[in-house]
């Protein structure tokens, strides 16, 4: 591949689907196989602190219908749990359940073993460049 004729956007889009596939391999390594792409980005917005379903909506920009649905299947795998909100009973909040905060710690460790293996392929220096490089603001 020649990088002075291959646009930024494929270079990006063929590393961004290398890792998503290393991530999902180790996924299912870890007994989490049927995680979804949508569940795992709705996971990437909920934080550690109990959020509402129409938070997690505007977040994802999807349909509160959207995240019911993801809700419902996460907490079919035991990942999240649905409170009600003592500030307003009409609010349902989703929060990791034992087996979610599991799962995020596992896919931390997996994301950590993936960044060590790309330090060993281009050298940490230029790992370390490549992080702060995408970390600009642009």
């Amino acid at each position: 591949m020649n990088v002075e004729t291959t646009y930024l956007r494929k270079l990006l889009a063929l590393r961004y689907e290398w890792m998503e596939a290393r991530v999902y391999a180790g996924a299912d390594n870890a007994g989490y196989g049927f995680l979804t792409p949508a569940m795992t980005r709705m996971f990437g917005q909920m934080g550690s602190s109990p959020v509402s379903i129409s938070e997690l909506a505007r977040r994802l920009s999807v349909s509160r219908q959207a995240v019911h649905k993801m809700v419902n299947e996460a907490a079919s795998h035991g990942l999240v749990e649905v409170l009600d909100n003592p500030d307003d009973g009409r609010v349902k909040l989703v929060v990791y359940s034992n087996r979610g905060r599991e799962m995020v710690a596992a896919a931390r460790a997996e994301l950590e073993a993936i960044e060590a293996e790309l330090a060993e392929k281009l050298g940490e220096k230029d790992l370390q460049e490549l992080k702060r490089i995408l970390a600009k603001a642009w």
